[in-house]
């Protein structure tokens, strides 16, 4: 099988526009947890998500910028900054061995919230004939496709918040598999809407937030945690067979070793008790990656903030890991991005990738007194230097989707 790097990263995040922002911010300890801006959020119980703030979307310098979803303009820029830390310009490859895997939880719900309410004020006459292409899944691998001329795979693979972890994963096998030479993969997501907040609520599965610090409402693995906070955003990685990469000079990041993938089959929305399925889909990863399970030097938790998940992904990383799960640096990166739904696995999969480079891992914000039942090696407060030769991103989804991800350094 041939073997997979990432040469090419990009993201747009609540703590950051581009992915240098955001890694810095992130390092730093930075929050992109605010009140809601985006709709008056009066109408719902919860005013607090992480927004991208000031997001221009002239920035794409696209005549028909306007008409596209707020998503796909994230996946745009993302894929854009991407290609050009990969030194992938359109022509340079055979356009048929480029593909695109770019996904989405939800999809152009921005633009169905707002057509939906065009058809009611005005009639069917008020609807934009772009409402059909722009609440697509596949809307923003499409537009990628156009912008990078890309005539490969490109398709959109939805697993609600494993979503972004399996569109690296997959591209990774259609490349190991031979059917494309580079693939531009990852996740996007703009979910702050009325409707949408309304059903979080509804499942009562948002962090409560505070009177006077929106920032500290998440808190993954701390015992005081109450939910997550909603955010949105875009993570793009460049994936490329190694031999192609290495002909065209370009900058290898980290290597993709190992990839699982697996279903609890329990409930919609419940995770397993027993959290199987994600022991599994780790287990698969490192299995597949030919490494032993204490080589791990770090894992980019899911880490949501709710207190089955935190608890159940816990024991699912003690069951796979042992004891071992101890001295292994942990952290979770959504008290500062909130929970990107389709978009998180994707930006983690960047910040694993850039834990292996700089040495240097994020912290999880807010951590202050860890839950018993979640012994990890937490990083809090404060970044920590790791020596890591490999690094685990796992990603837990609504259906019980579980995907896990191992990047190996160069």
């Amino acid at each position: 099988m041939r073997e997979v790097a990432v040469t090419g990263l990009g993201a747009v995040t609540p703590v950051g526009p581009t992915w240098s922002e955001s890694w810095e911010n992130l390092v730093r300890g930075r929050s992109g947890v605010g009140r809601i801006t985006l709709f008056d959020p009066s109408i719902i119980p919860v005013d607090i998500a992480a927004e991208v703030s000031d997001w221009d979307p002239t920035r794409l310098d696209r005549r028909d910028v306007r008409h596209l979803d707020r998503s796909t303009q994230f996946a745009l820029a993302a894929a854009r900054e991407a290609m050009n830390s990969a030194a992938l310009k359109p022509g340079d490859v055979s356009p048929e061995r480029i593909g695109v895997l770019i996904a989405s939880a939800v999809g152009g719900i921005s633009t169905i919230h707002a057509q939906m309410e065009a058809l009611l004020r005005g009639g069917y006459r008020r609807v934009s004939p772009h409402l059909l292409p722009n609440m697509l899944v596949d809307s923003p691998a499409a537009h990628v496709a156009l912008e990078a001329h890309a005539r490969g795979p490109n398709m959109a693979t939805v697993s609600a918040c494993a979503t972004g972890s399996n569109a690296i994963g997959e591209a990774f096998e259609i490349i190991r598999r031979g059917d494309a030479d580079i693939v531009i993969a990852g996740g996007t997501e703009a979910c702050i809407t009325p409707l949408f907040m309304a059903g979080f609520c509804q499942m009562r599965a948002l962090a409560k937030p505070g009177a006077d610090c929106p920032a500290a409402a998440c808190k993954p693995f701390d015992i005081r945690r109450s939910g997550l906070v909603v955010g949105e955003g875009a993570g793009v990685l460049i994936l490329e067979e190694a031999g192609h990469a290495a002909a065209r000079g370009a900058r290898v990041r980290a290597m993709i070793a190992g990839y699982g993938s697996t279903c609890d089959a329990y409930h919609m929305a419940a995770p397993d008790p027993g959290a199987i399925g994600m022991g599994e889909a780790i287990r698969l990863a490192i299995e597949r990656a030919g490494i032993e399970r204490d080589s791990l030097g770090y894992v980019s938790a899911h880490g949501t903030g709710t207190e089955l998940n935190d608890r159940l992904e816990a024991l699912a990383l003690r069951a796979v890991l042992g004891d071992a799960v101890e001295d292994i640096p942990t952290s979770s990166t959504k008290a500062a991005t909130g929970h990107m739904m389709g978009a998180s696995g994707a930006v983690e999969a960047a910040i694993s990738v850039q834990v292996l480079i700089d040495r240097i891992a994020p912290p999880t914000l807010n951590l202050e007194q860890p839950d018993p039942e979640c012994r990890l090696d937490h990083i809090a407060r404060n970044a920590r230097a790791v020596e890591a030769e490999y690094v685990l991103s796992d990603s837990f989804g609504m259906g019980g989707h579980n995907a896990a991800l191992v990047f190996a350094r160069v």
